[in-house]
């Protein structure tokens, strides 16, 4: 399933945008109780189509996101480790292949990902990369730090220093790191070279149809332009790696993303 449904899209948007949901409705020409069902839960396509333009989305992508779900994505060398977050769920992905074991991300609770690692029968990991600093994403970092596993990542405490632009060669991938800053500050993607198709983690910058949230309007506007400058260059066959939810692919998300 989708981390975010339509409501968690309209609600992110409208915070992004500095707009309550009076003033959305009277943009969009709506009813204001007709806002408050659509954002509580009450699907209507003809209003997503009305509404979208005012939140700056994709008008055909928010009509149909309640049945919107990634096609599944396989790819042997790929695992995801969908680890506990309290109530939820949170994803750390390990790249396997004959010459390199890297883990991205390490999850919320100090034993978990660890544990996932073993139940999957893997040495520990050669390298460690971290999209940020938000504690679901960096809880496992201790228990690595103490088998001499340090990761990599940027303005983060105990880790080998990593910057957008920077790369790092693990056997025979090369990982480039990103800026998709927004969400988190600072907030790294990683570029993947080497697979069988080109990979992107995205952190909390990006979920297949809706993207993280951000505290202020200008944070909002600026996760938007970051995005813009690291997916435009990509071709759609590129598969994104998100820090929530499932796996999908960027033509996927340029087709069903409202943000995109």
């Amino acid at each position: 399933m989708l981390e975010d449904d339509f409501t968690y899209v309209t609600r992110k948007a409208l915070k992004g945008c500095g707009l309550t949901l009076a003033n959305a409705a009277r943009q969009a020409g709506l009813a204001e109780l007709e806002i408050v069902a659509f954002s509580q839960g009450k699907f209507s396509a003809s209003t997503a189509r009305r509404l979208a333009p005012v939140l700056g989305l994709n008008p055909e992508a928010l009509a149909k996101h309640d049945r919107y779900l990634p096609k599944p994505q396989t790819l042997p060398s790929i695992h995801r480790l969908d680890l506990a977050f309290g109530a939820d769920r949170v994803n750390a992905w390990l790249i396997w292949t004959d010459d390199a074991l890297i883990l991205f991300d390490t999850g919320y609770l100090a034993s978990s990902c660890q544990a996932a690692l073993a139940a999957l029968g893997t040495a520990l990991p050669d390298s460690i990369f971290i999209t940020h600093a938000h504690p679901d994403h960096t809880g496992g970092i201790p228990s690595l730090l103490a088998q001499g596993k340090r990761p990599y990542g940027c303005n983060l405490e105990n880790a080998q220093p990593m910057n957008p632009g920077d790369t790092r060669c693990c056997g025979s991938l090369r990982i480039h790191a990103c800026d998709l800053s927004g969400h988190a500050n600072p907030a790294l993607g990683f570029q993947i070279e080497g697979l069988p198709c080109p990979v992107l983690i995205t952190g909390d910058a990006l979920f297949a149809g809706s993207i993280g949230g951000c505290a202020t309007p200008a944070l909002y506007r600026h996760a938007l332009l970051r995005l813009k400058a690291v997916l435009s260059p990509l071709p759609d066959s590129t598969l994104l790696l998100p820090g929530h939810g499932p796996a999908t692919t960027l033509g996927e998300e340029r087709q069903s993303n409202p943000f995109l």
